[in-house]
């Protein structure tokens, strides 16, 4: 398959083929990101996207799973999209999930119609970044949208009827008096979104990245292990949802969760709050966080 650069996907999309439909990430201006910093932001010509689908299913047969790279496949005109699509659909007969990366902006850019059309020709499930909903680490991330315009681009694809996967970002405050702040903001967004599922990533301060020039500069404390499991329950406990499924099993966490929202609130609360306090040992993550 022909890729540019390195290629991403969610954690729980590992094993989709993946079809880079654009280059890079629209914004990428995030403090905490080192994903896209190589690349510079393309919409991909189409007959190459075409052409890519072709090379797959010679070399693959049918595909059951797809993920539309790179960080904001959503970004093309709703027209591209929706021929992609179909080709999509066309040319694999088993396909039965399309899912996308997509930035706030690109989802506020589309229209209402525009989104339900990418529903109606098979776009299952979008993943949106929210990191934090509270409006002074959005800014200091540099985020690029304000809580409420995040709140409007999560519920216009809910609206939509396409799949919402969140994530949020532990940690994302840092050591300070406003981590817990964070994590309760950051709960309230997710209530007032109301997605299909939140995953919850702990903060990894990655080289060439802005927020690792704070970490350096002393601007910046990652928190301990505790202090984002305190984090973590704090998110769980101010949650408000109906039929939400929550993960934290990307290898950036120290604590590994799955469950269901409401019913499996109690139980998750029951196992942080024993992983706080010691009673049961939390294993050494999969994923070490950088030593700087």
């Amino acid at each position: 398959m022909r890729y540019e650069g390195d290629i991403y996907s969610p954690h729980i999309a590992g094993d989709d083929y993946i079809l880079q439909c654009t280059i890079g990430c629209s914004h990428n201006r995030c403090t905490f990101c080192s994903m896209y910093k190589d690349k510079i932001f393309r919409i991909r010509d189409m007959a190459d996207i075409l052409y890519d689908i072709e090379m797959a299913k010679e070399y693959y047969g049918d595909i059951e799973k797809i993920f539309l790279g790179d960080g904001d496949a959503l970004t093309m005109p709703a027209t591209s999209l929706i021929e992609i699509l179909d080709r999509l659909y066309a040319t694999f007969p088993g396909l039965f999930y399309v899912g996308s990366y997509a930035s706030p902006g690109s989802i506020l850019n589309k229209t209402s119609l525009e989104m339900k059309q990418l529903q109606e020709h098979g776009l299952v499930e979008i993943h949106l970044g929210v990191e934090s909903g509270d409006q002074n680490v959005l800014h200091d991330i540099r985020k690029g949208v304000t809580y409420d315009e995040m709140v409007a681009a999560g519920q216009k694809v809910r609206d939509a009827g396409i799949q919402l996967f969140i994530t949020v970002i532990l940690g994302l405050a840092g050591r300070t008096s406003g981590a817990l702040i964070h994590a309760e903001h950051t709960a309230r967004i997710c209530n007032d979104i109301q997605p299909d599922y939140i995953g919850i990533l702990t903060v990894m301060v990655q080289p060439r990245t802005e927020l690792h020039k704070k970490l350096q500069e002393g601007k910046f404390q990652l928190p301990e292990d505790k202090e984002t499991l305190e984090e973590m329950s704090a998110i769980i406990k101010h949650l408000e949802l109906n039929n939400c499924g929550i993960t934290s099993i990307h290898p950036s966490n120290c604590l590994h969760l799955d469950g269901m929202l409401p019913p499996d609130k109690e139980k998750l609360l029951h196992i942080l709050a024993r992983a706080i306090d010691g009673t049961d040992p939390v294993p050494p993550r999969p994923l070490d966080l950088p030593k700087v």
